[in-house]
């Protein structure tokens, strides 16, 4: 009895896994949305206006297009004559805020690997410090040092060294 029962569970089991036959359901009718010509009409492109673009192009002229400011051997007081040089760039900080300056601190090749880090670290430093507190904000411009790394000139001679005791100026886009 037992074997029949079964038996007969296995074939309803089957039987309840047949299909009825029906067709099977289609999907939702879809829209065609597809883009349509008028005549005369063109779609263009757009592209986003660059807002740094103008900006960036302001510092390429007139007195923001010198970016350097330079120092005596051993030290890192900003000279007299540069003051007038970063006074205007605080002040395009200050009107520019979307801006930023990354102030690279450079000295010429003698003293020590460290001592030349240390000393470009204070004149970036320096520059940072005039920049702010002529109105560019603190977020603005950040200071790092080269030390000997990035001469301009190479020679051994009071000419090329003090082409080398610098602080360059880059603005957002430029580094």
């Amino acid at each position: 009895m037992r074997k029949e029962l079964m038996i007969i569970l296995g074939a309803a089991l089957i039987a309840g896994c047949g299909t009825t036959g029906e067709p099977e359901q289609s999907g939702a009718p879809v829209e065609d949305r597809g883009a349509k010509r008028i005549e005369g009409t063109e779609v263009k492109p757009v592209t986003a206006v660059d807002p740094m673009g103008a900006a960036l192009a302001a510092v390429k002229q007139g007195v923001l297009a010198k970016r350097s400011v330079f120092f005596d051997y051993d030290s890192y007081v900003i000279k007299d004559e540069f003051k007038a040089l970063v006074e205007a760039h605080a002040r395009f900080l200050r009107d520019n805020p979307k801006m930023k300056m990354l102030i690279q601190g450079n000295t010429d090749e003698r003293g020590s690997r460290e001592y030349n880090l240390a000393l470009g670290q204070k004149r970036a430093e320096a520059l940072k410090k005039m920049l702010t507190l002529l109105g560019a904000r603190e977020d603005q411009v950040e200071a790092v040092s080269l030390g000997e790394e990035k001469p301009r000139c190479s020679e051994a001679n009071e000419g090329c060294w003090s082409q080398n005791r610098r602080d360059d100026m880059l603005y957002t886009g430029e580094f």
